[in-house]
């Protein structure tokens, strides 16, 4: 079929949700706004609070953003579709939800692998912290967590719209990369190189990056005090318990597209499927709201400051 001439795409995983659909969709727009609500609160509180203007807030603030991002490329259209009686997509809706997901995971991993290094500078480098993370370091690192995973998802998405469709249906509840590529008439040997290419590229080598780190970590946090080791954990245990539910997410999701998962349970299949857009852009901000004591005592300070303005009389002073 000539892409011209493909109006839409119909996603099958659909059928087996039918019958509780109503269900699904308060669950999935509840589940939607409490993952903007989080994470909006969080980028706030670091905004708002001068104390968490450093490096690993900074790049906390573009990990919730990423994951707002996300998110709205996903869920509107998941909505939409629970309460549609046909579940599809237009073609050119499709090659933008690609291009969406698929950087939205790319940049997530990114900023990940950045957040690794500030942690290793910060415990193994002390003394040289704020020589080696300059503002100047942080807008670069910024700008390479966003644009070499924009740029390679750009021209995997430019790829993928080269081909011709000779099937319409895609076997999951969005539109994936893997999934229209699987639906072409004509060889696909240059989408699949380039695909395992930005695996290696964009999630093997940041995972044995920070794999890395984290034993230069370890190792560091071995020769210090009881007091110094517990100011490790707590400092990087957000992140580490962040970056391994980020990594099954898209393990599971590689999973799904590269090898033949049709014996799974269709729910099962679902929930491998949208794991990593749903559940890390919910718990991220969770995580570090718990773990993280200096985002907590800003929270307990700006709500304390809002129930003092709140607070009948509170504007006037004792005598």
């Amino acid at each position: 079929t000539d892409n011209s001439k493909v109006v839409s795409v119909i996603f099958t995983s659909y059928g087996s949700l039918s019958s509780l659909h109503h269900l699904y969709f308060t669950l999935a727009l509840v589940v939607y706004l409490i993952t903007l609500v989080a994470n909006i609160f969080l980028m706030v509180v670091i905004y708002m609070e001068p104390s968490l203007h450093k490096p690993m807030y900074i790049f906390l603030f573009n990990l919730a953003l990423n994951g707002l991002y996300g998110s709205s490329a996903f869920y509107p259209q998941l909505l939409d579709n629970l309460l549609s009686e046909v579940q599809g997509s237009s073609y050119v809706g499709c090659l933008v939800q690609v291009f969406c997901m698929s950087s939205y995971a790319t940049c997530a991993y990114a900023i990940l692998t950045v957040m690794a290094y500030d942690r290793y500078v910060s415990i193994c480098k002390p003394l040289l912290y704020y020589r080696i993370i300059t503002n100047e370091k942080v807008k670069r690192l910024l700008m390479f967590s966003y644009f070499f995973p924009v740029l390679g998802t750009s021209i995997n998405t430019v790829l993928t719209a080269r081909l011709p469709l000779c099937e319409l249906k895609i076997h999951r509840l969005f539109c994936d990369n893997w999934a229209v590529v699987k639906n072409s008439c004509i060889n696909t040997n240059l989408n699949n190189v380039f695909g395992l290419l930005l695996i290696v590229i964009f999630v093997i080598l940041p995972m044995f990056f920070v794999i890395f780190t984290y034993s230069k970590i370890l190792m560091i946090s071995l020769k210090t005090s009881k007091e110094a080791q517990r100011k490790a954990l707590s400092t990087c245990a957000p992140h580490l318990i962040t970056f391994i539910n980020f990594s099954i997410a898209v393990l599971f999701a590689l999973i799904y597209n590269r090898f033949d998962v049709q014996q799974v349970p269709a729910g099962v299949n679902i929930m491998i499927s949208v794991h990593f857009v749903v559940i890390p852009p919910l718990l991220h901000p969770i995580i570090y709201g718990i773990r993280t004591q200096e985002i907590r005592k800003c929270i307990r300070k700006l709500l304390g400051k809002k129930a003092s303005i709140t607070q009948p009389g509170a504007h006037f002073k004792k005598a």
